[in-house]
């Protein structure tokens, strides 16, 4: 159970039962189990099954396809827990949304024929193909063609820091079906196609190179030859796929931010509670600003960021497009998460540093939000350019 209150805004008592219940869900996998796995570099598939097994996974896929019909803001009080608990929930998280592109842009046939079996974990959507190795942040320079034949796509291409293809059936993939030449926009000529996963990685027109990380979080490069998808399988119309990307963007950084706070509030909870039991000089360190000080900051700025995570969740829910808040409660999550890290280690000192503790592992993980799944710096671009109406700058 967790300790210290996160800010609880706006939450239903069947948001804190959701709370308790992931609690539960926790107990099992502690930080022996997740050493386990990162020692043994595997992915934590116990600890994913037991999420699509209990129906977490399936939550917001509406009911009438056999999901939860839960919103935004359920979701983020489950990712937050989950990290609040010392769980590393990115290993799950891209399940619970990626759908939501089919959702959103797929004709009936399509939500008939995907959503029930994703709802229920028989097809499992948990892979997404936009960064390739020469694009990085500029999207719009992806590579990755899809020429049309006939009822098919063939799609040639690579792409690069693309997670959990082993433990996927599906892979929503971001393809260019005309050549940037000839866009008469930057945003034009896209297309999404939604991939048999396992016939592709079976028959070879899909090889995976995995990716060894500082964090074990199961990525790929891919290489992608010959590839071909049928026409019906294609996620909104032709040329028109930047958009069906995008649209998923904001359930992204709701879902992601809540997973900072939530490793944030965890990483406050270790520090207060050995702060307090540590005795350095006959008192116990917490009594020393030095120790204060940096947890008592990071707890402020991590509650700031969950406001505004909690807006933006509300907007986003009665159907606005709530950019600058999503954005906003990313950045602010994420360098409170990394306060709060700092602010950790500092307390055990050298203890930080010995796996058994579980500080360094969630220090590690706690340093990658700062860059991706997007950079703080493109952020910040974006609130200047989009938000105050600065000179973009790229």
């Amino acid at each position: 159970m967790t300790a210290i209150e996160s800010s609880a805004f706006s939450l239903t008592e069947e948001q804190r039962a959701i709370r308790s219940a992931i609690d539960e869900l926790c107990e099992p996998f502690d930080n022996d189990y997740w050493r386990a796995c990162d020692a043994a570099g595997e992915y934590p598939e116990k600890f994913v099954d037991t999420l699509y097994e209990t129906g977490w996974m399936g939550m917001l896929v509406p009911e009438e396809y056999g999901g939860g019909g839960a919103d935004i803001r359920d979701a983020a009080v489950v990712l937050e827990q989950l990290e609040r608990n010392g769980c590393h929930a990115g290993a799950a998280r891209a399940g619970m949304y990626t759908m939501g592109a089919l959702l959103r842009h797929g004709n009936d046939e399509q939500k008939q024929r995907f959503l029930p079996k994703i709802a229920s974990g028989e097809l499992r959507l948990q892979s997404f193909g936009i960064t390739e190795p020469d694009a990085g942040s500029d999207t719009t320079r992806i590579r990755t063609f899809a020429q049309r034949e006939g009822d098919e796509y063939v799609v040639n291409g690579n792409k690069i820091f693309i997670s959990r293809i082993q433990h996927s059936d599906l892979l929503l993939l971001l393809t260019r079906t005309k050549k940037r030449e000839e866009a008469t926009k930057p945003s034009d000529g896209f297309t999404v196609l939604l991939v048999d996963l396992r016939k592709a990685i079976e028959d070879g027109t899909i090889r995976a190179t995995p990716i060894k990380t500082m964090v074990n979080h199961e990525t790929n490069e891919l290489a992608i030859e010959n590839l071909r998808v049928p026409v019906e399988n294609r996620i909104g119309e032709e040329h028109k796929g930047f958009k069906v990307i995008l649209s998923g963007m904001n359930s992204e950084r709701i879902i992601v931010t809540s997973e900072y706070i939530g490793a944030g509030f965890h990483l406050i909870d270790r520090a207060v509670q050995y702060a307090n039991e540590r005795h350095v000089f006959g008192r116990p360190i917490g009594m020393n600003q030095g120790v204060q000080f940096p947890i008592a900051q990071a707890y402020a700025n991590l509650q700031a960021a969950s406001l505004m995570r909690w807006r933006a969740a509300e907007m986003y829910a009665a159907g606005e497009n709530p950019r600058f808040e999503v954005n906003g409660a990313k950045l602010l999550a994420s360098q409170a998460l990394w306060q709060a890290a700092q602010a950790a280690f500092d307390t055990f000192g050298g203890y930080a540093a010995a796996e058994e503790y579980g500080i360094e592992r969630k220090w590690r993980e706690a340093r990658l939000p700062s860059t991706a799944p997007i950079s703080n710096n493109i952020v910040l671009a974006g609130i200047a350019h989009a938000t105050l109406g600065l000179p973009k700058s790229y």
